[in-house]
């Protein structure tokens, strides 16, 4: 019986061995639900190139992204805004020194069903509509309806982008909140599905997840400005008014397995990535 449990625990330490070493050559990547795509599509081409390493990518929003890397659960935050001032004395206080890198840029793209004969909005016209203060289509040129409104939920980096730019106008001092009537959905995908079943509701995400179910509609900074479609090019040139960059957040200066990963995001071949699936490239 002796020898049979020496034999017993000589195989959990080599197996405990194999999981050490396993995890060397893995890394967890989390975050940013507009980046999750991305973030995939990076991880399937990397374990191409170096098919002994391993990467996991899953989203959850920019918060889950910074809670994870503060509580050491994550290698790498995705993040569609940067850390706030809370967030970094937290992960100071546990020993983590948040590092950002930006990877991309987006363009935040606000969507109607294809049926809705709205399809350019004001920045005013905007805050008005996800306040509430407009709440029916007529009211901006559409049939008499009542507006759905539909938002990412608070975690999402999206969320507090378009709150903070749209709503507030940049105001750090403006308390604007999304209506109350507002629905809260858990992802870009969830908004997406809403938009092409629902007539009355507008929603936004990255324009990553644009397809041909949604109709995005075109954004003027006021009434006497151009209205400019979410595209690459708007979004470049700095024509589209709801642009922001997308970050990749690590520990530190990115080391190892790491490093190896960011430097294959930010390589020729992990741009080429970011403009296939409809972000845009820092890096061209």
């Amino acid at each position: 019986m002796f020898k049979k449990w020496i034999f017993v625990l000589v195989v959990m330490a080599f197996t405990s061995l194999a999981f050490a070493a396993k995890d060397k050559n893995a890394i967890q990547v989390k975050g940013s639900d507009t980046m999750v795509n991305l973030g995939q599509a990076w991880a399937e081409r990397y374990m191409q190139n170096y098919p002994g390493d391993f990467v996991a990518v899953t989203g959850g929003g920019s918060g889950t992204g910074f809670s994870s890397l503060i509580s050491s659960t994550c290698d790498v935050a995705m993040a569609s805004r940067s850390i706030k001032d809370k967030e970094i004395a937290l992960a100071n206080a546990k020993g983590i020194n948040p590092n950002e890198i930006k990877v991309a840029l987006d363009g935040l793209a606000v969507v109607v069903n294809p049926k809705n004969p709205v399809s350019k909005l004001t920045l005013d016209q905007l805050a008005n509509i996800f306040t509430g203060r407009i709440s029916n289509w007529k009211e901006v040129g559409g049939k008499d309806e009542k507006i759905v409104i539909l938002s990412r939920e608070v975690n999402s980096g999206t969320h507090v982008y378009f709150k903070e730019h749209v709503l507030r106008k940049n105001d750090p001092n403006s308390k604007e909140e999304f209506a109350p009537s507002a629905l809260m959905l858990s992802s870009s995908q969830a908004i997406a599905d809403e938009v092409a079943g629902n007539s009355a509701a507008i929603g936004y995400y990255g324009m990553g997840y644009i397809s041909k179910k949604q109709k995005p509609v075109s954004v003027a900074k006021d009434e006497k400005g151009i209205y400019e479609a979410p595209t690459i090019e708007n979004v470049v040139n700095g024509k589209y008014p709801i642009s922001r960059p997308l970050f990749l957040y690590t520990n530190g200066a990115p080391k190892d397995l790491v490093k190896k990963f960011v430097d294959f995001a930010l390589s020729k071949e992990g741009q080429d990535i970011v403009l296939a699936t409809d972000f845009v490239p820092i890096n061209r």
